[in-house]
């Protein structure tokens, strides 16, 4: 019997041990893969734009396309998780990925590279990454924390390598041949998808008794069906149906917590504007400094150095903003790396020599990483936990649209003026704006005398919150699948 059909019959897998490390260990070779690989772009924007003859703006919305396609497909690898399984999904990604990059490489045109790197790979990274880091979910209850602080090294380990292996392929066999190799590497995603085995659902838990939204649903189509197919009911039909699209859309984005929960509202709001600026040094940090003179090799060291930095400050960032001393205060230290983030650009405004870039890069390096470990953090403590999938969806679908319009405004910017050092202003604009928007709101919202505090339930039960990942087992229709939580970093 196969590893999958082995979890669907057998005994429960046991949780934070076996085979839980193994999911982690791919989780991590995941991470490394998918979120670290859109910044090694940056090394190959000069030769793009030499190869097409294409402005900075046009140039900038490939590495655009491939971010926002990573971080807004969330919602539909929900859907595919919960259709297929992790591991279909994180196979399925890696596939993408993998057939995008090599269809990149026969490109003839920068629209194709939108459509295949951009699209094609960006989708694929999602699936992979997003299915990847639900299963590790799954596999961990107790040390779930720890788990994601060590998964999320894989990403700074995907900083620091890609960016030198795409310099050095680059320079032996053009960038055609270095898109060819990169989708023979992406294609790994589908091993580390193989490694994750189903997890089945632990025995005797209680059901779930369905949402408001789902009773009504039912009673609707109950009263349709019970009235015979010879009569049907246009408006009971009409009602069923606004009753599954408002379900739809309650389950996969937020709305009405937007609309009601100010804190979310708030955060949701200054996450977005800052997403406008957060990604501009990643595409433009290494052509402004080869245009300033950099070696293009020593150029391609500094995003390295970001990464490297990263895989030492992030996790350790992470698990200590868990501990309950910065329980209601992570939203302050989240704006305060935010403001870090946008200051640290007047550094190599103020000099592009190699020796002030790299103190630029670790300033950033540092400030990157409290913004990674405490997106999700701030986000739960704003957003209470049966809510947090549906909440997510909105606040990465919103992110994903300044994410790709950002770095091809930036560049239009740049061909007007001929200077990337407004590359650099405008980041800090966003990012410094978007730090005081947030803590000064929060602030204010805090010394309301209405403001209720929402406390997290422990996990004193870990058994409740095991999920069943078979996706061929038929369910009893009175029982809700366990919701999946589709999750991004940066």
């Amino acid at each position: 019997m196969s590893p999958g059909g082995a979890a669907g019959h057998g005994a429960a897998k046991p949780q934070d041990r076996g085979w839980a490390w193994m999911v982690l260990l791919a989780t991590v070779l995941l991470q490394g893969l998918t979120l670290g690989y859109p910044p090694c772009i940056g090394v190959f924007f000069t030769d793009l734009q030499r190869e097409f003859q294409a402005s900075n703006s046009e140039t900038s919305w490939f590495p655009s396309i491939m971010v926002a396609v990573l971080h807004g497909g969330g919602p539909l690898c929900s859907i595919l998780v919960k259709r297929f399984g992790c591991r279909f999904a994180v196979m399925l990604g890696g596939l993408l990925s993998g057939v995008g990059m090599v269809s990149s490489s026969f490109c003839g045109s920068i629209g194709q590279l939108y459509l295949t790197a951009g699209f094609i790979t960006g989708l694929g990274l999602c699936f992979s990454f997003q299915a990847g880091v639900t299963m590790l979910g799954y596999y961990f209850v107790r040390w779930r924390t720890l788990a994601n602080a060590i998964a999320s090294t894989g990403v700074s380990l995907g900083f620091t390598l890609w960016p030198l292996l795409s310099r050095y392929l680059l320079d032996e066999m053009g960038w055609r041949n270095t898109f060819l190799i990169f989708g023979g590497i992406l294609l790994n995603c589908c091993v580390c998808g193989a490694i994750m085995r189903p997890v089945q659902l632990a025995p005797g838990l209680p059901r779930q008794s369905p949402k408001p939204a789902e009773e009504l649903g039912r009673r609707a189509e109950g009263a349709q069906l019970s009235n015979g197919a010879s009569s049907p009911h246009p408006e009971l039909r009409q009602q069923s149906r606004r009753t599954a699209c408002f379900q739809t859309l309650q389950k996969y984005l937020a709305f009405d917590i937007f609309c009601q929960n100010k804190g979310y509202q708030i955060y949701t709001v200054g996450v977005t504007w800052m997403m406008m600026g957060f990604a501009l040094p990643h595409v433009y940090l290494v052509p402004y400094a080869t245009q300033n003179g950099v070696e293009e090799r020593r150029a391609a060291l500094l995003i390295s150095i970001i990464g490297f930095i990263n895989i030492f400050i992030r996790p350790l960032t992470g698990l200590l903003s868990g501990h309950s001393i910065f329980t209601g205060r992570r939203i302050y230290l989240f704006s305060l790396a935010v403001l870090l983030c946008g200051l640290s650009n007047f550094i190599c405004v103020i000099s592009a020599e190699f020796s002030v870039l790299i103190v630029y890069c670790i300033i950033l390096s540092i400030a990157m990483s409290g913004i990674g470990a405490l997106l999700f953090q701030v986000l739960m403590d704003v957003v209470e936990m049966d809510r947090f999938s549906s909440a997510l969806g909105l606040f990465t679908i919103l992110e994903s649209i300044t994410l790709l319009i950002g770095p091809p405004l930036t560049g239009l910017l740049v061909d007007i003026t001929s200077d990337f050092r407004y590359v650099f202003y405008t980041s800090s604009f966003f990012l410094v704006s978007a730090a005081l928007f947030m803590g000064l709101s929060f602030c204010a919202l805090q010394k309301k005398p209405k403001l209720k505090d929402v406390s997290k339930v422990p996990l004193d039960n870990p058994s409740k919150y095991q999920h069943d990942e078979t996706p061929t087992e038929p369910r009893p229709e009175s029982q809700s699948p366990p919701a999946v939580v589709y999750v991004t970093s940066i």
